[in-house]
């Protein structure tokens, strides 16, 4: 009964039907086939799971896909970590056991059952995946598969308004494993989307053999060392069923500032009772990163050296003067990032420019917005050297953009907006609506305009873009001691 309910013993044959509908398989073998014992089960791991409670935000999950009696506590862990987020879509790649293909196949509507009801599936998300990795749907994958099925009673007790996407990869190929991380990157940015990787570790070595290359594998995934998991991986070596999954996460991981992986727990089979010399691991982990504002932070003394730079540029440009400043030796500072330098006179607005992407050092996009936005502005006459003791600087540090396919995911004080349509492009700052007091829409329809294109065309074939920033200004006239610096988040 042990070896049944490994990753690799999956023998007897399913009528599940091909699409629509997928019947649950496994239930009453990987886990409990009536409903409130089956809500019994996870709920009790779940209360049992240590409480992570890390200022992060969960991004992923990396599971074992045994049984639930030798792996389900371990499952448990990583659910639990991200218990507390809300998501409107799990998306679940496995590895494909039973069927050899080349790419993924994306699940495309209907949903799963278990005794716990339907996981219905994320159709038009799916569609978009399968389009971006150029993915197929190929019926007998999912039929008799467990790597995803064992995931979704979890799924419907700890997310149960979630809707889910099933991917099964078949040969982890490296086009195939950036494939899918690229699709997910174009396609999962800026929604409420959590990817889980589906995988167990090493099968049927020792326990003494497994747990030195089972926390060797960790210790690559902890570190996010994509290219020696991928060598292991095509070379064959007995690491992880569910590889290319696993890859695949990491690879979207690059897609936020900060991310990294957190290793929650890990056993085998032997810890349940089965053999000693041949066992199967199992790990629980979680891809985090900080929240924007946090991975784009700056000290107090970064801030208002900033300020001080901005204002130097400022000034020596308007009074015709060498600029001859040199880099700063703070490492911050130095970093390739977008920023916008907005100018203000009595409270007017009098001048605002910037660079949208991390295309130079911070300090530098600072000073060159700074003179840029004195002089270049075509809004305004460039600043005169009388007007230089009323201009007040505030300075937005901007984080990556991030494409949203709603309108819906703009949020007012929070994000800034791009919109892109036909060449033009129009860029608003995330305390603007919030100073106009300004609705979704109206900010919508003003940067529109901003970008020269009419209030409605956001609503068709234009691209949004969202991005968080720190804003900060100086608080006092130029000169004035005990300056300070205000961030907004």
């Amino acid at each position: 009964m042990f070896l049944r309910l490994f990753c690799l013993v999956l023998l007897f044959a399913s009528a599940a039907p091909a699409q629509g509908l997928r019947k649950a398989v496994y239930a009453g073998q990987f886990y409990p086939g009536e409903k409130k014992t089956l809500s019994e089960q996870i709920n009790r791991y779940l209360r049992d799971a240590p409480q992570e409670t890390t200022d992060t935000t969960v991004r992923g999950l990396i599971v074992p896909h045994a049984g639930y009696i030798y792996s389900g506590r371990v499952a448990a862990h990583a659910y639990a970590a991200a218990a507390n987020s809300s998501f409107d879509t799990v998306v679940i790649i496995g590895p494909a056991h039973r069927l050899g293909f080349d790419g993924c196949s994306v699940y495309p509507e209907g949903g799963y059952e278990t005794p716990l009801g339907v996981a219905e599936i994320d159709a038009p998300l799916a569609a978009k995946i399968s389009k971006a990795g150029r993915f197929s749907f190929l019926p007998r994958a999912h039929r008799e598969e467990h790597a995803i099925e064992v995931q979704i009673p979890f799924i419907q007790e700890v997310f149960p308004r979630a809707k889910i996407v099933p991917i099964l990869m078949g040969q982890p190929k490296s086009e195939t494993v950036h494939a899918l991380s690229a699709a997910l990157k174009k396609c999962l940015l800026g929604t409420r989307s959590l990817v889980v990787a589906s995988t167990d570790l090493s099968h049927f070595l020792t326990h003494e053999d497994a747990s030195v290359r089972d926390n060797e594998t960790i210790r690559l995934v902890c570190e996010l060392q994509t290219k020696s998991l991928m060598r292991k991986i095509e070379r064959g070596a007995n690491i992880m069923c569910g590889g290319g999954p696993v890859i695949s996460l990491l690879e979207y991981a690059r897609a936020y500032p900060g991310a990294s992986v957190k290793a929650f727990s890990y056993t085998d089979s032997s810890a349940a009772g089965g053999p000693r010399d041949r066992v199967v691991g199992y790990f629980a982990g979680a891809l985090i990163s900080p929240p924007l504002s946090h991975s784009l932070s700056l000290s107090n003394q970064e801030k208002e050296r900033l300020l001080q730079l901005s204002r130097t540029a400022l000034s020596r440009s308007v009074l015709s003067r060498p600029l001859d400043i040199p880099p700063p030796s703070n490492p911050s500072l130095m970093r390739k990032r977008g920023a916008f330098v907005t100018l203000k006179k009595k409270g007017a607005l009098r001048g605002c420019i910037g660079f949208t992407e991390p295309i130079l050092p911070l300090y530098q996009s600072v000073i060159q917005a700074s003179i840029f936005a004195a002089n270049r502005d075509p809004r305004f006459s460039p600043v005169t050297p009388s007007e230089l003791p009323d201009l007040e600087i505030e300075i937005s540090v901007l984080g990556p953009l991030v494409h949203i396919d709603s309108p819906r995911h703009v949020k007012i004080g929070t994000h800034g907006l791009l919109i892109e349509k036909d060449g033009a492009r129009g860029l608003l700052l995330p305390q603007v609506p919030v100073e106009n007091g300004w609705s979704r829409s109206t900010f919508l329809q003003q940067t529109c305009r901003k970008a020269g294109l009419p209030p409605e065309a956001w609503k068709e074939g234009a691209r949004l873009f969202v991005f968080e920033a720190i804003i900060f200004h100086e608080s006092t006239r130029p000169g004035d001691e005990n300056k300070h610096v205000f961030l907004m988040k």
